[in-house]
């Protein structure tokens, strides 16, 4: 019996997962936050999620057997049930919350990069708040933090701006080949050594240049250009549904 139980166990602990399950697992915690009136969701509504325009990277063309596939996986995994819906409609819902051990503002952001892939913690407020309002940079951080604590997520990147995160349900071989393309992004934005870099001098008392403000000043407009992008996405998303 204790034997039972450890296997159990150990089948409900988060493990890697195949690029359809998780994108499967996402869609279904998604809907369940985002228009819990259509969740659970049938077979056709979960492909439909997977395979819709918005809030998805990389774009994926997910069929009926591939659904299927993934589906069983998630069950086996304990991340995912089958019920029987209304008309005797199979509909399925997620077990993220307990299979993951999180709360509502780690599914958030566990759901955001499940669905698009590695983030930074401005992109992650700016796209999880559609599911869990984060009221600050710092509130996203202390969940990033947790999350980091359990195993779920890691950073790819060095700490500062522009620090990378991603989820750890990778396949071991596809996680090699994301921290592979994340160096080579790295690379191909460093300066040349070619160009020069003229140091603004500091302003008396401020301790901050003005090319630290340009800098701040660009990433400001960058966080409202991303925030009427995904005010677009999501009406978009509701048309398409």
């Amino acid at each position: 019996m204790n034997e039972e139980n450890a296997a159990e166990n150990e089948t409900s602990q988060p493990h890697p997962l195949s690029a359809a399950a998780r994108r499967c697992l996402g869609v279904l915690v998604e809907k369940a936050k985002t228009t819990p009136d259509g969740y659970p969701l049938s077979l056709a509504g979960l492909i439909t999620g997977c395979n819709q325009k918005s809030n998805r990277s990389p774009q994926m063309q997910v069929d009926e057997s591939d659904a299927l596939s993934a589906l069983d996986e998630l069950r086996a995994a304990g991340a995912a049930r089958e019920i029987q819906g209304s008309g005797r409609v199979t509909k399925y819902r997620h077990a993220a919350y307990e299979w993951l051990g999180v709360d509502s503002p780690g599914a958030a952001i566990m759901t955001e990069l499940l669905l698009r892939g590695p983030q930074t913690a401005g992109e992650l407020r700016t796209r999880a708040s559609r599911m869990h309002k984060f009221p600050d940079l710092d509130s996203l951080k202390t969940e990033l933090d947790s999350l980091i604590e359990k195993g779920l997520v890691e950073s790819l990147t060095p700490s500062g701006r522009g620090q990378t995160f991603s989820h750890c349900l990778y396949t071991p071989q596809e996680r090699l080949y994301l921290v592979d393309k994340i160096k080579k992004q790295d690379a191909s934005a460093a300066p040349t050594k070619s160009a020069p870099v003229t140091l603004e001098p500091v302003e008396s008392g401020s301790g901050k240049s003005a090319h630290d403000d340009r800098i701040d000043k660009i990433q400001d407009r960058l966080d409202s250009v991303t925030a009427k992008l995904e005010a677009l996405e999501k009406r978009l998303e509701f048309l398409e549904s």
